[in-house]
């Protein structure tokens, strides 16, 4: 069986989408699968199985990836089309069955379209895929038993981020002595360029050594060995948030002017932390440390799931 999956550009609606994909895996172990997706997300699916190949599609004036992408796929016959981008291109292929997402905004969460749009509910959890040799390549970053606490003090827009000062307040008041994490250390992620670094700067050297400077360093299946190796995730709204619940890491996201109600991480523990005014634009600096600590304790206190 031959299926064409054409997924996000970004890293967190890549990872929502894996669990889609999980479902069809399943349902058909032998078929071959080619995902179209954005550059920054094809490390998401890098470790996938059943993955034939990743065409990787760059944006292009006058929409000519689609072009590009037609000469990868268009000559070829397809048991399923799969197509989250909303596009007509699926109806061009010729294939036996398509599911094609409505374009626009829809009210609710992201991942219950994605579920209905397979007739799925409960939609299927996303998923993280990672080799052994991620795991190893974890272990050698973040060496020990721990515990370790991932942060993600980066985002793709500026008022997503969370004061750098309280992330550091934060990770002070969980390694504090007589705390469930107490003297735990800091694996510190982000994105590659200077941007996503400049924002992690001043949590790296708040923690100084007692932090491994990860930003920009590894590829996205190491990312995902890692955030499976903390004890805890908390991270800015982000692909690295969504990444971080797909690998069924305790995982707090903080939440300003994005929407929590369609990007919530989504997982089998997570919780959020939603500044007063969300989603207002220049809401994130209403969240406190307070609310981000009684959130972080809830969801230690969840029972481990089977």
């Amino acid at each position: 069986m031959r299926i064409l999956f054409i997924t996000a550009t970004r890293i967190g609606d890549a990872v929502l989408s894996t669990g889609l994909l999980g479902h069809l895996i399943r349902q058909h172990p032998q078929a071959r699968f080619v995902i179209a997706c954005g550059p920054a997300a094809e490390g998401v699916f890098a470790r996938m199985p059943g993955r034939a190949w990743t065409i990787v599609l760059t944006k292009r004036r006058l929409r000519l990836h689609w072009l590009e992408l037609w000469r990868e796929v268009g000559t070829q016959r397809w048991d399923l089309v799969v197509d989250l981008r909303g596009s007509a291109f699926a109806f061009l292929l010729r294939a036996k069955r398509r599911f094609v997402m409505r374009g626009g905004r829809q009210p609710g969460p992201r991942i219950a379209h994605l579920g209905a749009l397979m007739g799925l509910d409960p939609p299927p959890l996303p998923v993280a895929w990672f080799s052994a040799a991620d795991r190893a390549r974890a272990a050698a970053l973040l060496p020990g038993e721990g515990p370790w606490i991932a942060l993600g003090p980066t985002a793709n827009w500026d008022r997503k981020v969370w004061p750098a000062e309280r992330f550091v307040a934060l990770f002070e008041a969980l390694t504090a002595p007589g705390q469930p994490l107490a003297g735990a250390r800091a694996a510190i992620l982000g994105g590659p360029g200077a941007q996503e670094a400049a924002m992690a700067a001043p949590v790296l050297a708040a923690l100084g050594d007692r932090a491994v400077d990860l930003v920009g360093r590894i590829a996205l299946p190491e990312a995902a060995a890692v955030l499976a190796r903390a004890a805890l995730f908390v991270g800015n709204d982000s692909g690295l948030m969504h990444l971080s619940a797909a690998t069924g890491t305790p995982t707090l996201g903080l939440f300003g002017p994005s929407r929590v109600a369609e990007y919530a991480p989504t997982g089998h523990r997570t919780a959020t932390a939603i500044a007063p005014a969300s989603p207002a634009l220049d809401s994130m600096a209403g969240l406190t440390l307070e609310q981000a600590l009684a959130a972080a304790g809830t969801l230690l206190a969840e029972p481990q799931p089977a």
